[in-house]
């Protein structure tokens, strides 16, 4: 299962670190089976400085990247980024095809701003909500959860949520048993409910 995590300029490190380490964590403890494929997904090929300035080589760029079974949005700085067509394009397209759309933390403004959040249950980093109720009038925001699961879509609290969230997706996409093998092996202390 391809698991691609979007990232860009200003991204937080730990929005797309946590859901990264959660899934090749899964794969490799989940051994003779590798049931996921994680890899980071930029606009380009190009070195990404995310927040802090971290700097970071994503796997693919978006036209030469494996078809996403599963599509993560990382949160941060996300003003210019959802300026761009390409991105909220992509986004939307990617999204399509993809069983399952996720985000992160602030990564929910960009696929509200794809169009994928309407009329869903949805959540953000507990500083964004009323920005997000405010430019987005038709979800509803919903403030202190981890994570919302609506289905194909689900979006997370802010940074460490998202690890939260990628457990849950480990253990809705594989089994319970191997969610807390991997959060046992990351030493984490996952919160099972929302």
């Amino acid at each position: 299962m391809n698991i691609g995590i979007f990232i860009y300029t200003d991204a937080e490190v730990l929005d797309f670190s946590g859901p990264f380490e959660v899934f090749s964590t899964a794969a490799r403890v989940c051994i003779p089976e590798h049931p996921f494929n994680v890899f980071l997904v930029g606009e380009s090929n190009e070195p990404v400085t995310a927040r802090g300035g971290y700097s970071v080589n994503p796997c693919y760029g978006f036209g030469n990247h494996p078809k996403l079974d599963v599509l993560i949005v990382a949160g941060g700085v996300y003003t210019e980024e959802i300026q761009k067509s390409a991105v909220i394009e992509w986004i939307s397209k990617t999204a399509e095809d993809a069983s399952i759309v996720a985000s992160v933390c602030t990564g929910a403004f960009l696929l509200a701003e794809a169009n994928i959040l309407d009329n869903l249950n949805v959540t953000t980093h507990w500083e964004d909500i009323n920005d997000l109720r405010d430019g987005y009038p038709n979800l509803t925001v919903q403030k202190s959860k981890r994570w919302i699961d609506e289905g194909k879509v689900i979006t997370s609290g802010g940074i460490s949520a998202g690890i939260d969230m990628s457990l849950h997706l480990v253990s809705r996409l594989h089994s319970l048993e191997l969610a807390n093998k991997t959060a046992l092996q990351m030493e984490f202390e996952w919160t099972e409910n929302s």
